[in-house]
């Protein structure tokens, strides 16, 4: 999305917003909503948070046309943000946590119509605050995702030359490497007297993953080489015609411009948020972790490869990581009255 023209611009969030719709929303909450992402903007809040809050406000719109008598925000009650919160959570079936994050888009607003825009509604009074935020869910909600969803999801961002994005993506989905360790791959990593087997990359270098300080634990890490290098070239291509030099292959940005430093890990959050929206999935970085694994499993890897692979102290993660029912595991060694003979694949194969 981009800024204030995603409030008029054809969009669908799961049948939620639609151009007609948006088309007879309240002119006021649409101005309203436009000054207040100018007003991030101006103070320099990153475009993927801005695209995130149009994301949101565009849905709570659409509600209010619908269920509120497109009643301008500035008049809303604590009776119906809260009607708005249970019809999100019991109809449209929100995750506390998507629930939490709306919430601050909405508190966001509010508090931007009371510090700057307290001489047009001296009355107003922010509310959004006083609602209390549902639960959490004790269990975690793990998002599966299919191959065609992340495929799709990889076209969008190339599409939108978010080349950058797509690498990161494609780099998760194909190494199985936690949030805090992509950003620490360098450029270098990638040169081809790195690639072994014709199929992996392996890092020249260990790099850090769990822990703090010197008690560090540091890994080689392997990512698949055939369906990472597009997304590696692409990003790169888009370096060399911007003049972006940095060693590391995320390199930190900075007031608009880029720094030899890694990229930080608010910047995946952020990320992350805006994989959600357009897919419509609560998106996790963890979930590709699961992702990876799983891929490796139904190609053919044995289990004591795939812990190797990803650098597991014990084969019982392998078994956690897993997202394979037990129907499918056992299609592939029984069949026609029997046990299959089944054929071990190779890393060339994924």
């Amino acid at each position: 999305m981009e800024g204030s023209e995603n409030l008029g611009r054809k969009i669908q969030h799961n049948n939620i917003v639609t151009d007609e719709l948006l088309s007879k929303v309240n002119p006021e909450n649409i101005e309203l909503g436009k000054d207040f992402l100018d007003y991030l903007r101006s103070i320099d809040r990153s475009p993927n948070t801005i695209d995130a809050y149009a994301h949101d406000l565009n849905i709570f719109w659409v509600y209010l046309l619908q269920y509120c008598n497109n009643k301008f925000f500035i008049e809303l009650s604590k009776r119906e943000i809260s009607k708005y919160q249970s019809y999100c959570l019991t109809e449209w079936k929100w995750s506390p946590a998507r629930m939490r994050r709306v919430k601050s888009t909405l508190s966001s607003l509010s508090n931007y119509v009371e510090s700057m825009l307290d001489d047009e509604f001296e009355n107003f009074k922010p509310i959004i605050r006083k609602i209390e935020n549902p639960v959490n869910e004790k269990v975690f909600t793990k998002t599966v995702f299919e191959d065609d969803q992340l495929q799709e999801l990889l076209d969008k961002l190339v599409e939108k030359k978010n080349y950058d994005k797509a690498c990161m993506l494609s780099l998760a989905m194909n190494s199985g490497r936690r949030k805090s360790e992509l950003p620490r791959f360098k450029v270098s990593y990638f040169d081809e007297e790195n690639i072994i087997y014709g199929s992996l990359y392996k890092t020249p270098e260990q790099i850090k993953t769990k822990g703090r300080g010197s008690r560090g634990k540091r890994l080689t890490c392997y990512v698949l080489y055939k369906p990472f290098k597009p997304y590696f070239d692409m990003w790169m291509n888009y370096r060399k015609e911007n003049g972006i030099e940095s060693e590391w292959l995320f390199p930190k940005k900075v007031n608009g411009e880029y720094i030899d430093e890694p990229m930080e890990s608010s910047t995946l959050d952020s990320w992350a948020e805006t994989f959600g929206n357009l897919m419509e999935l609560d998106f996790y970085w963890h979930s590709l972790r699961h992702y990876f694994t799983t891929a490796c499993s139904r190609s053919g890897l044995p289990d004591d490869v795939i812990q190797m692979l990803i650098g597991w102290s014990s084969l019982d993660m392998v078994s956690l990581y897993k997202d394979i029912e037990a129907d499918e595991q056992f299609e592939k060694y029984f069949a026609d009255g029997g046990i299959k003979k089944v054929e071990q694949k190779s890393l060339a194969d994924l």
